[in-house]
């Protein structure tokens, strides 16, 4: 069966607005063609690494089928069929910049047939109830305005032991290098992202981390929109945070785990 088949969205290009909001699709209409470059320069590379470990977590079997939220240019998407290459992928993303650049690497890929890719936002999830076997979503939970919401669409269109997947980044606020990486937040990636992009959109990705709830946080609202919590693991010194959760109706009790430093 098509991937067109099996949801029902829109996925009509959307013209960029001339104001740009923080974290909102104009905004990333502004920087898509040059977002990747400014992952891999402000995470130093490591935006791969924690990609593939998220998707790990999602615990795909073959004929899977998965949500990518917030895709982007499709990074998680592309992941996801090089861990799982008989799954498929449904992607949807406010940006109509960022989704033209997805189509571009997908088409590239050869993975068309596989990934389908639409306009739309996490708070009015365009599926049906239990439809998905996984929802992933890696850097964009911090951009949703109804986080709550957002969180209640992901347990709704989750199937029975299915994973919901959370990847964002995060304010180290302990540690010896916490300080160093508090620096590079507010001041470098600000400052690289202005230069190589011509704009100033990245000044908002400094205080939209530090205005993010901390790990226990995130993950006791998780627990009251509907989603079991399993797991909490901070990556490359709390630099980027993975949470790992069901929805509440088949997991086991909470477990919060925070290891000390975990590299991967």
């Amino acid at each position: 069966m098509p991937i067109s088949a099996m949801s029902s969205f829109d996925d009509s290009p959307r013209p960029a607005a001339d104001g740009v909001r923080g974290g909102s699709g104009a905004m990333f209409d502004r920087i898509a063609r040059r977002y990747d470059l400014l992952n891999r320069l402000s995470s130093f590379g490591r935006d791969r690494a924690w990609r593939r470990t998220a998707v790990a977590a999602l615990d795909l079997a073959p004929g899977h089928r998965v949500l990518d939220l917030a895709t982007g240019t499709a990074d998680v998407a592309l992941e996801v069929l090089r861990q799982q290459p008989a799954a498929t992928v449904v992607g949807i993303d406010p940006s109509a910049g960022m989704l033209e650049v997805a189509r571009r690497k997908v088409a590239a890929a050869g993975l068309a047939g596989r990934v389908e890719l639409g306009h739309g936002d996490a708070e009015a999830l365009p599926l049906a109830d239990a439809s998905v076997d996984g929802v992933i979503i890696a850097f964009g939970i911090r951009n949703v305005p109804d986080r709550e919401r957002a969180l209640r669409e992901m347990a709704r269109v989750t199937r029975r032991q299915g994973r919901i997947v959370i990847l964002e980044l995060s304010e180290p606020r302990s540690g010896l290098l916490a300080p160093l990486a508090r620096f590079h937040i507010h001041h470098v990636v600000p400052r690289l992202g202005a230069w190589l992009s011509g704009g100033r959109e990245y000044r908002y990705l400094e205080s939209s981390i530090a205005a993010f709830p901390e790990p226990r946080e995130l993950a006791d609202l998780m627990r009251r929109c509907g989603c079991a919590v399993r797991l909490i693991r901070p990556l490359t010194f709390g630099a980027c945070c993975l949470y790992v959760s069901q929805p509440a109706n088949v997991a086991q009790p909470a477990n919060v785990a925070q290891p000390a430093e975990v590299t991967s």
